[in-house]
């Protein structure tokens, strides 16, 4: 069985203050090129993986056979990664790929949200969750008791996309290292007030009409908003490291802002527009000597794609014949 996910894009949490009896709330867009894993039954565990991911994956099956007893023998196999600690996801991508294909070989009807639970994701955010699941624009409603419920899942314009920055700096907290943040008495109530004014009144309509120009007008604004409940943790509204490329997208996209912890950044475009974007924009990274990776962030419409080892196959023939 094969396993295809997508990547996150993290566009920020919402409440962190929990004044409504919920905490945090996020929204986040589902983007291409994410985790190809391929899972198979094994008489012995073995996980074909690099660095963290080989813990990750091996948390993933404790965790499965302590809940639903599905064993530990099998063959992993990561084929294609997400990045660690850039801002992506890919903890929650790869940990939900493992535990889907674990479930489909043993004939587990699971939700998702019960699925992460068991894996222990959703803690603080449920934008992962549910661009796993179903792709396109999601939010949530914040943590209250358990997984957060997805309140709206929106699809996506084709001809919208992402100028993804990566740069070679410090990587974004890990799990660990921001657990004594997020378990802490953090944010202004008033901004998340704020914020949600300009999610329900600005960013989603325009979602909803199409109009590039004013979701990215108000998306840059909340970026700037969520970066004041965590200015104390990380230097300022966006990490001081990145603010160089920061203020470029925003002169040059019609949105900007950092993926959760960064060091991602992105701009919000049309995707025609990238060839000439990406070319400008590493002639401003030379100039500044600033050692980055810059990437097509493609929407993704459609949550994780599970497939088995002889459809892939038939597939990958097919594709070569042609």
């Amino acid at each position: 069985m094969i396993i295809r996910t997508p990547k996150r894009l993290h566009l920020g949490l919402i409440d962190p203050t929990g004044s409504l009896g919920r905490r945090f709330g996020s929204l986040g867009v589902a983007l291409e090129g994410g985790y190809e894993v391929k899972v198979l039954p094994a008489e012995r565990l073995e996980v074909k993986a690099k660095g963290e991911d080989i813990e990750t994956i091996k948390k993933a099956l404790e965790r499965m056979n302590s809940t639903f007893g599905t064993g530990t023998g099998y063959l992993i196999e990561v084929r294609k990664a997400i990045p660690r600690h850039v801002g992506l996801g890919s903890t929650t991508q790869l940990s939900l790929a493992v535990g889907t294909a674990i479930a489909k070989l043993n004939n587990l009807n699971v939700s998702v949200e019960r699925l992460a639970e068991v894996l222990g994701r959703g803690k603080n955010s449920g934008a992962g969750i549910y661009a796993f699941a179903h792709g396109g624009f999601v939010l949530d409603g914040g943590v209250k008791e358990g997984v957060p419920p997805l309140i709206l899942r929106e699809e996506f314009p084709g001809e919208w996309a992402f100028l993804l920055v990566i740069p070679e700096v410090k990587p974004g907290l890990d799990e660990e290292e921001e657990k004594p943040i997020m378990s802490g008495n953090f944010g202004d109530v008033n901004v998340a007030m704020e914020i949600s004014h300009r999610i329900l009144l600005g960013l989603l309509p325009a979602l909803k009409e199409r109009n590039v120009r004013a979701f990215g007008e108000h998306l840059s604004v909340i970026q700037r908003l969520v970066g004041r409940h965590f200015a104390e943790f990380q230097g300022g509204e966006f990490r001081e490291d990145v603010k160089l490329i920061l203020d470029w997208l925003s002169k040059k996209t019609y949105g900007a802002g950092q993926s959760s912890w960064g060091p991602t950044v992105y701009g919000l475009i049309l995707k025609a527009e990238f060839q000439r974007l990406s070319a400008e924009l590493n002639d401003h990274l030379k100039e500044h000597g600033i050692m980055a990776k810059v990437e097509l962030g493609l929407p993704r419409n459609a949550g994780a794609e599970i497939v088995s080892e002889n459809a892939f196959l038939e597939r990958l023939i097919r594709s070569v014949a042609q």
